[in-house]
C-alpha cells in the first residue's frame, strides 16, 4: 500500500433505525413509530447482507463498532489515507419521493455526526432521493458546504437510463460544485434487475451487473451529457472494468456508422471516457494472471482511468492483497494518489 492512499469505494454499516431516528425530523419520526417501519430494506439484497462481507470483517451493526472495526482492519491495518464512505442504507427504494428526501437528509447528518466527525480519514458520499431530480438539487446545496462529502452518489438502476435529461439538474449542481457523480451498483428496483426479465437468485444479478453499467456509460455519452457538462466527472463504482477493451471498440465502431444520430456526441467515445469516466478497482474480475492483467492495461489505452479502491467490506479478496499482481509502481501511484486527487476536488 502506498502511504496516503485513497480507498474510493468503503462501505460503512448502515445504521439500524433507532440509530437513525435522532437524525429524522419530527413527521418522518412520527411516521416511522406510526407506521411501524422497523428497516428499508430489500428481501433481495438487503443492506448488512452477511454473506457478502468477509467473515473476519463482520460483527455488531452499531456505528461505533463498525467504525472500530473499519480502523482496526482497513484504516490502519491496511494503511488507508483517507476512505470515501458509500452508505446504501435503500432509501431509493422508496416510491415516495418526499420520505426519501427526508431519509437522506437524515442519513447524510448521520454519516457526518457518526462517522465523519469520529476520524479526519473519513470522507463521504452524498445520498440522494433519487426518486426526484429536484429533490436532489435540494439536497446537494444542503451539503455543498461541508467540504467532507466529496461526491454525490446514484445507483446504476433508475426510474430511466442516467442520461435522460430529467437528471440533468442534479449534474449541473454537482459540476457547479465540482462534485463527482459516483454511479453505484444497486438498484431502485423500478425494473427487472437484466434486461429479460427477474432473475431468481442474486449471483446471477451479480455476475450480469456489468450489463447495467455499459447501459449507463453508453446512456451519458450518447444523450449528450458531457457536451452539456464538460467538466462533470463520472465515478463507475463496483462496475468492474475489464469489459472495457470490448466495449471501447464496440462503441468507437457505431459511433463511426451511426454518428448522424447523435451530432452533439462530436468526438470518439473512447475519448469522452478517458476525460469524464473513473472505474474503482474492486472487483477486479480477471484471473490472477500478471500478463492477463498487463495485456488488460494495454487495451484499455490509458492508465488514468482506475481508482483504487477495497469495497470494504464486501469479500473481494483475502488478506491484505487488496491489488492483484501485475499493476507496475508507477500505475498503482496512479491509481492510489494522483487520480483520486485529480478526480476529487476536495481531497
Amino acid at each position: 500500500m502506498i502511504p496516503g492512499a485513497v480507498d474510493c469505494d468503503v462501505h460503512p454499516a448502515s445504521p439500524a433505525m433507532k440509530e437513525l431516528m435522532p437524525y429524522l425530523d419530527d413527521y418522518l419520526s412520527q411516521s416511522v413509530v406510526d407506521r411501524g417501519i422497523e428497516q428499508l430494506t430489500s428481501v433481495h439484497y438487503p443492506p448488512n447482507a452477511p454473506i457478502t462481507c468477509r467473515e473476519d470483517w463482520r460483527g455488531p451493526g452499531d456505528a461505533a463498532s463498525a467504525l472500530k472495526r473499519m480502523q482496526t482492519h482497513l484504516l490502519d491495518g491496511m494503511g488507508v489515507g483517507t476512505a470515501i464512505l458509500n452508505q446504501m442504507l435503500g432509501i431509493q427504494i422508496l416510491f415516495n419521493a418526499d420520505m426519501g428526501a427526508a431519509f437522506a437528509r437524515g442519513l447524510n447528518d448521520f454519516m457526518a455526526r457518526e462517522w465523519l466527525d469520529k476520524d479526519d480519514r473519513l470522507r463521504a458520499s452524498m445520498v440522494l432521493p433519487q426518486q426526484s431530480p429536484e429533490l436532489c438539487v435540494d439536497e446537494i446545496e444542503r451539503l455543498a458546504g461541508d467540504k467532507r462529502f466529496v461526491q454525490v452518489m446514484m445507483l446504476v438502476m433508475g426510474d430511466r437510463p442516467l442520461g435522460h435529461q430529467m437528471y440533468w439538474p442534479i449534474y449541473r449542481a454537482a459540476e457547479k460544485h465540482g462534485l463527482p457523480i459516483a454511479i453505484h451498483a444497486g438498484s431502485m428496483y423500478r425494473h427487472p434487475l437484466t434486461g429479460v426479465g427477474w432473475s431468481s437468485y442474486h449471483s446471477q444479478d451479480y455476475a450480469a451487473n456489468a450489463v447495467n453499467f455499459q447501459t449507463t456509460v453508453t446512456s451519458l455519452i450518447a444523450e449528450g451529457v458531457f457536451t452539456k457538462f464538460p467538466n462533470l466527472k463520472v465515478v463507475m463504482s463496483e462496475s468492474g472494468w475489464t469489459w472495457l477493451p470490448a466495449y471501447l471498440w464496440r462503441m468507437d465502431k457505431y459511433w463511426h456508422g451511426l454518428r448522424m444520430l447523435t451530432p452533439w456526441v462530436d468526438r470518439l467515445p473512447r475519448e469522452i471516457i478517458a476525460d469524464n469516466f473513473r472505474f474503482t478497482l474492486q472487483p477486479v474480475d480477471a484471473p490472477p494472471d500478471r500478463a492477463v492483467l498487463e495485456k488488460l492495461m494495454e487495451h484499455v489505452g490509458t492508465e488514468d482511468l482506475l481508482l483504487f479502491s477495497t469495497d470494504y467490506p464486501h469479500w473481494q479478496f483475502d488478506g491484505t492483497e487488496c491489488v492483484p499482481d501485475g499493476f507496475s509502481d508507477s500505475q498503482l501511484r496512479k491509481m492510489m494518489i494522483d487520480t483520486p486527487k485529480a478526480t476529487y476536488s476536495r481531497l
